[in-house]
């Protein structure tokens, strides 16, 4: 599809046109243009963050009822919208029709309606008082405090291609609910989603300035999103490397950062795992998306005994995937974002064969006339210190090593320099549980491939810094403040 929008920046409440031009954004499944994105100027970016704070003032002071009641109409007009919404989704993202209309529109509804329940529960954590000794400062008595949330203040939220309604609906939800205002830059690749976002946001009636959305392809878009006087925390979902150009900054400025960086997933499968249940949860979930999530199994450790069967689940799998067109009902495995992307991910083929591995299934560019595609590809025969085993492809790439002992295989999953979520499937719960108390990463699903929408989440090591997700996401979005008095 073409669309011929005249999309723009956002910025102090008003549409304006973007000082540096446009440029297109292309269908990954047809390679056509699907609109044309605007493309923000480095004084832009900098009006931009002078009118979220120009406007903090009045909405950090909004009381909860009235920000519960604005998150809960932008959620209406989501839903209102959503066949639009999910038609241009799928057209800059390449998603299948199942993952744009339940895992990306109606992700983004729901995390609006839960913010909005969030910007009702309390901030105050009362401390019971203590004994205080004289000291030539103070006279003793009894001390009481009390604890209470305030919003961070102007808040960047840099959103990833992955999932450009979920993702930033995830930021700008509980920033929201917590009374911060926000420069909102979307990934340059699929940034149309955003846009409409922010027009469901205007539309439920976010006062001028709360939300400024700006977008850009140009590195010096990025860097004045980040470095902006007025932006006190950059919140940012994407590569590690890009998570640590963002942290030097932040670092040298003092602002506050919340990064969901990469992960490399491993599944520990034992002896006594249900083996169909777990080959069919990694053989989906290394391929959904194309591969293009931060919680993809890529690892999979299997029990020398069950290796060979776990290796031919999965190959089965790999090979029985359909690939092609995202807008036809059975296609399971569409499009990666971008030709260079998927260039890169062939290049991380390449170099799983030049290093030993062997290439069981996948490694092909399927026959298909246009778009981007990668066949799911499997590896065996590998080492822990090969590439395609250390490093994040974000494509569907999956490599199975075997292991004989519980240690070892805790050894192994750890050995990796991201820490996001790891997988262990085994009969025994109690021995699901040990593995998983020992695994170096901020989730652990025992049995399952299911995330839990309450729990935090966010990574160890280079995986990331913070965490959100459910009431998490809320304080994720805070600092915290003493009040102290004498009793």
């Amino acid at each position: 599809m073409s669309n011929q929008r005249d999309y723009r920046l956002y910025i102090g409440g008003e549409w304006v046109e973007p000082a540096a031009g446009q440029y297109d954004v292309i269908n990954p499944a047809t390679e056509q243009v699907v609109g044309s994105a605007p493309e923000a100027s480095k004084q832009q970016v900098y009006d931009a963050a002078a009118a979220a704070k120009a406007a903090l003032p009045a909405w950090s002071a909004t009381k909860p009822e009235e920000r519960a009641e604005i998150l809960h109409r932008v959620a209406d007009a989501i839903s209102k919208h959503a066949d639009e919404y999910a038609e241009i989704a799928q057209a800059e993202t390449g998603a299948t029709s199942a993952t744009v209309k339940a895992l990306q529109i109606n992700v983004a509804v729901q995390r609006f309606r839960r913010y909005a329940k969030g910007a009702l529960e309390s901030n105050e954590i009362p401390l019971p008082p203590t004994v205080s000794e004289s000291t030539p400062l103070s006279k003793g008595g009894l001390t009481g405090a009390l604890v209470i949330r305030q919003p961070v203040g102007v808040v960047t939220c840099i959103t990833s291609y992955n999932n450009p309604w979920a993702n930033p609906s995830g930021k700008i939800a509980p920033a929201l609910a917590m009374g911060n205002t926000l420069l909102v830059k979307p990934a340059p690749q699929d940034p149309l989603s955003v846009i409409l976002m922010t027009e469901a946001l205007e539309e439920a009636g976010v006062p001028a300035g709360v939300v400024n959305l700006i977008n850009g392809q140009s590195l010096e878009v990025g860097q004045a999103s980040v470095d902006a006087p007025e932006v006190d925390m950059v919140s940012f979902t994407g590569s590690t490397q890009v998570g640590r150009a963002i942290g030097s900054v932040a670092g040298g400025q003092m602002k506050r950062v919340l990064m969901e960086l990469g992960g490399k997933g491993a599944a520990i499968v034992f002896d006594d795992a249900n083996l169909q249940a777990a080959i069919g949860a990694i053989g989906t979930t290394f391929s959904f998306y194309s591969g293009q999530i931060c919680t993809a199994p890529t690892r999979v450790y299997a029990h020398r005994s069950v290796y060979d069967k776990v290796v031919g689940g999965l190959e089965q799998y790999a090979k029985a995937l359909k690939v092609g067109d995202p807008t036809a009902p059975d296609t399971v495995v569409g499009p990666v974002i971008s030709e260079a992307h998927r260039d890169r991910i062939e290049s991380y083929i390449e170099n799983g064969k030049s290093q030993g591995a062997t290439l069981v299934a996948g490694g092909e560019r399927p026959d298909l006339d246009n778009g981007f595609y990668v066949a799911p590809t499997l590896f065996t025969d590998c080492g822990n210190d090969m590439t395609i085993v250390r490093e994040e492809i974000f494509g569907p790439v999956i490599a199975v090593i075997p292991f004989d002992e519980e240690d070892e295989a805790i050894a192994l999953a750890n050995d990796s320099d991201y820490g996001l979520i790891n997988y262990v499937w085994t009969a025994d719960a109690a021995r699901g549980y040990r593995v998983g108390r020992q695994l170096q990463s901020g989730t652990v699903d025992l049995n399952t491939v299911t995330q839990q929408m309450e729990a935090p989440f966010g990574g160890f090591k280079q995986s990331g810094v913070g965490r959100d997700r459910g009431s998490f996401g809320l304080h994720a979005y805070s600092e915290m403040q003493a009040i102290v008095w004498p009793s």
